[in-house]
């Protein structure tokens, strides 16, 4: 009896397939990273049913457009830029972005020094997801996925102001839910300790 040894597909030879409309190859790829993508869109879009959507759509527009990619860079990267794109795509259409103009600044600088040891990612991802939509999509472009706010007017069309004005009220606004946050543990802390 003789063992055969299975080679395993890379990522390059997967993305070769799909070009080639290979059902397995779509699926293969799409499981591996449908988990992450998900997250990118479930960050913009709060309604997990519409999340999923918004990332099945990107899924599709990126096997439409997978001859475009050319193996420079993270395929990971090239793929999360468009479920960035199909997410704000997906929040202009429907649901009507309220960002606001560019008004007065936040009334106070953060302190991120006040983080707490009990604070995880996931609470801070959390934070995030409270925030206003408009607030939340230009905290989630500049924050996290390094756009410039030049990038993100484009974006959204708005003005470079009103990005700035947008990050600073997010930015404040986690501050207060930070605040809140810390007094809420220090309270628990306090109780416990009795």
């Amino acid at each position: 009896m003789k063992l055969k040894i299975q080679k395993s597909t890379t990522e390059t030879d997967l993305i070769k397939k799909c070009r080639k409309q290979n059902a397995s190859a779509q699926a293969a790829l799409y499981e591996k990273y449908s988990p992450v993508m998900y997250a990118v869109c479930l960050r913009y879009i709060k309604e997990p049913g519409e999340a999923e959507e918004v990332m099945i759509n990107g899924f599709m527009k990126a096997f439409d457009k997978l001859g475009q990619f050319k193996f420079e860079g993270s395929f990971e990267g090239w793929l999360r830029r468009i479920m960035v794109n199909e997410s704000l795509m997906y929040l202009r259409k429907n649901k009507h972005m309220y960002l606001e103009v560019d008004i007065e600044q936040a009334d106070y600088a953060p302190n991120y020094q006040q983080l707490s040891d009990h604070l995880e990612a996931e609470d801070l991802m959390k934070m995030v997801g409270q925030l206003p939509m408009g607030y939340r999509t230009v905290f989630n472009l500049y924050a996290i996925e390094g756009y410039s706010h030049k990038e993100i007017a484009e974006q959204l069309g708005i003005s470079e102001n009103t990005s700035k004005s947008q990050l600073s009220r997010a930015r404040a606004l986690l501050q207060k839910f930070l605040r809140k946050s810390e007094m809420s543990i220090h309270r628990t802390s306090i109780n416990h300790g009795r």
